[in-house]
């Protein structure tokens, strides 16, 4: 497992999503949570973000068939 951590501005173009899409996904429990890297800095672990990437298209794939 990667331990990269990515800034928000990678997991918006990773992910496709707005930050306060990202946010209110982390709010409702649906999105891996940020880890604090300072006072006002956050980050993901990129493994975290590519597993939920591939959760949702595992998701669309089962509701396809």
């Amino acid at each position: 497992m990667s331990k990269k951590l990515i800034r928000i501005k990678v997991v918006m173009d990773r992910t496709g999503l707005a930050r306060s899409t990202i946010y209110k996904y982390i709010s409702q429990g649906g999105f891996p949570k940020p880890t604090k890297l300072g006072t006002r800095a956050v980050a993901w672990l990129e493994s975290e973000i590519e597993d939920w990437i591939q959760d949702t298209v595992d998701r669309r794939d089962e509701e396809v068939t």
